[in-house]
């Protein structure tokens, strides 16, 4: 709306411009005198404002409602008594019209809010975000066994369901028959598939991986964990305060001070020469160039340089009050899994027997692993790729459900799995090995078994969720500006303390069920921190938009990406350190630009008052305009300083 209505009142103006006395004495042309060319000027003054003008009143209504007086009231005061002043000067003599003041007043403040809107989207799609993940319908099992497709709303708690490979679960849970995993990384952050077998219970939501689940619906509806997720994103995002903005506050005392200078001038000037139309016209001038054009712009083009800088730097800015916010922080709140972490597993130690080196157990264990999808085979093959190894021929595949893998290399049977495998085996490892496995299992490591000939473990590989290289100098960076650093996650103590070590995360909270992350953020906050929440997940949707700054991570979900203020697109844990100084040096520049556009006002007010009249100084109405301009400028350069702010972390 405010594009459309630019352009056109732009384009309106031109004929105002081009015809009006003082633009012509400025520039020293002559326009065009025809039958009714003296009608240009008001006639197109008065279709700018009915088109472009309008929308102003409109939203100063609230703020004559709410008693709160901002840019709107300023805006429409000046604008209403430039163009009843010019009116009524067609009339009477002896005055003198604010026509092209009038227009471009208007273009100038029409082309701020455009800016303005542009640069800012609002979170708004998180909840149907959240309703993508679940299934529009379910494979109910029938009393003769068969399946029966049927919405998921029909089902009711009792029902057997069928969960077949790749789908989604429909409804909260209870396995009664089948053995498989399920990816429940969009709901409790865990990076690990989760092995369900009869008895485990199922989250509305998850992805079933390989195997065919039986489930018994113990929650369906508004019930369901993901549908309590969706509540807490909701009363989240309802329980945002409200926050006004730098220019709507400049705005609100320069009303107060434009209507108080205005009647002193009035009460001035009556009293010294008495009332006449010099006087009026002294006053509407107050009224009109207390609305300086550079304070439309003022925030606007910090804001639009801003966003665009962000974007340049892989942040994507939604929400510009939590921009502006980014630069108090003294809180940032990490979620562990796919944040600070890559959110799967890697190679994070191995052990070879004697005789063996690591890349013959690479290209061993790469080459068992070649034809699995499971976390742990990609992540040996991504170890082995990444030391240049290449993988052995293998045959006789087969997949040990809950064990791991075996085949054939050589015409030797190998075996790849957990203690498990060593159980089924019957292997006992040797003391070097039991040492390897323990230390790892203190720092929450998985250990997986290179097994020949059934009997030898010929070596060990130690997997963990793996911590991204930015994370450390992400919070050191963090520290050095002051910002403590939390971490939440879903796993175990053992897993977050030793993550928290390894990157001096100053607290954490592990453990931490879905329905209780944004809590998290509310003790926090209830400590008097202003809090910034960092994530990934379905389940930190909740925690985001109850955050005083949501990030979330780009290759998120989608539902993560929509509750946020801010989004990374890198992946990159530094551009929380860029976001902040951005913030504070757009924060530095919106407040330069104030000072500018209403430093304007310190000097025209005065000067259209009159206080200078007694020697010969008077400000008039076009002079006024050209001090705007000016202000203007200098607004617009200052604002394009921005661009070269130096983000480097």
């Amino acid at each position: 709306m405010f594009r459309r209505r630019f352009w056109v009142s732009l384009v309106l103006s031109v004929p105002v411009i081009y015809f009006s006395e003082f633009i012509q004495d400025v520039f020293g042309y002559t326009a065009p005198v025809f039958p009714g060319s003296a009608w240009i000027t008001p006639v197109f003054s008065v279709i700018i404002f009915a088109y472009g003008g309008v929308p102003f009143l409109s939203m100063a209504r609230n703020e004559v409602k709410n008693r709160e007086p901002g840019m709107m009231m300023l805006i429409s005061l000046a604008i209403t008594v430039a163009f009843v002043y010019s009116i009524a000067s067609l009339f009477i003599e002896g005055t003198t019209p604010f026509f092209w003041e009038l227009v471009t007043l208007i273009d100038v403040m029409l082309l701020g809010h455009w800016m303005e809107m542009r640069s800012v989207r609002q979170a708004s799609g998180a909840l149907d975000e959240l309703a993508k993940l679940m299934p529009d319908t379910a494979e109910r099992v029938t009393d003769s066994g068969d399946t029966e497709e049927v919405p998921i709303s029909t089902l009711v708690e009792g029902d057997v369901v069928l969960v077949r490979p790749g789908a989604s679960v429909p409804a909260d849970g209870e396995v009664v028959e089948g053995d498989s995993s399920v990816d429940e990384s969009m709901i409790t952050g865990e990076s690990r598939s989760v092995g369900k077998d009869p008895g485990a219970e199922v989250i509305a939501g998850t992805v079933n991986q390989d195997g065919s689940l039986r489930v018994r619906v113990t929650k369906t509806g508004d019930e369901t964990t993901l549908a309590g997720i969706m509540r807490l994103v909701e009363e989240a995002q309802q329980s945002k305060s409200r926050t006004q903005l730098l220019a709507d506050k400049a705005a609100g005392w320069l009303f107060y001070i434009a209507l108080s200078v205005a009647a002193i001038t009035g009460i001035a000037w009556v009293l010294a020469v008495g009332f006449d139309i010099g006087v009026l016209e002294r006053v509407v001038t107050v009224l009109v160039i207390a609305c300086p054009h550079a304070l439309g712009l003022a925030v606007p083009l910090v804001v639009a340089i801003n966003t665009s800088t962000a974007a340049q730097n892989g942040m994507l800015i939604r929400d510009r009050i939590a921009m502006e916010e980014a630069r108090n922080l003294d809180t940032v709140m990490f979620d562990k899994t796919g944040t600070l972490t890559k959110g799967e597993q890697g190679v994070v130690g191995v052990h070879v027997a004697d005789g063996w080196t690591e890349q013959r157990a690479f290209e061993i264990a790469a080459g068992v692993e070649g034809d699995s999808e499971h976390m742990i085979a990609r992540a040996i093959r991504n170890a082995a790729e990444e030391r240049g190894v290449s993988r052995v021929a293998v045959s006789n595949f087969e997949n040990l459900r809950g064990l791991g893998v075996k085949a054939t290399v050589d015409g030797e049977t190998v075996h790849l799995g957990g203690p498990n495998l060593l159980e089924q085996l019957g292997i006992e490892r040797p003391e070097e090995l039991v040492a390897f496995a323990d230390e790892a299992g203190s720092n929450a490591q998985t250990v997986v078994y290179l097994v020949q000939d059934e009997s030898n473990i010929v070596a060990a590989f130690a997997l963990a969720d793996v911590i991204r290289e930015e994370s450390r100098r992400a919070i050191d960076a963090l520290h050095e500006m002051g910002i403590e650093v939390a971490m939440l996650t879903g796993d175990s103590e053992d897993v977050a303390k030793a993550v928290a070590e390894e990157l001096g995360i100053d607290q954490y909270f592990a453990e931490v069920l879905p329905e209780e992350k944004d809590s998290k953020v509310t003790r926090l906050q209830s400590e008097g921190k202003l809090v910034a929440m960092v994530g990934d997940g379905v389940n930190d949707a909740p925690a985001l938009t109850r955050a005083d700054v949501g990030i979330a991570i780009g290759s998120g979900t989608d539902v993560a990406i929509e509750s946020g203020d801010i989004i990374l697109v890198d992946n990159n844990p530094l551009d929380v350190v860029r976001l902040v100084r951005l913030s504070k040096a757009s924060y530095r520049k919106m407040q330069e630009n104030l000072v500018w556009a209403t430093g304007y006002n310190v000097v025209a007010l005065p000067l259209a008052a009159g206080v200078l009249a007694p020697v010969g100084i008077l400000l008039s109405p076009a002079i006024g305009a050209v001090f705007m301009s000016l202000s203007t400028i200098i607004v617009a350069v200052n604002a394009r300083r921005l661009r070269g702010v130096d983000l480097s972390a």
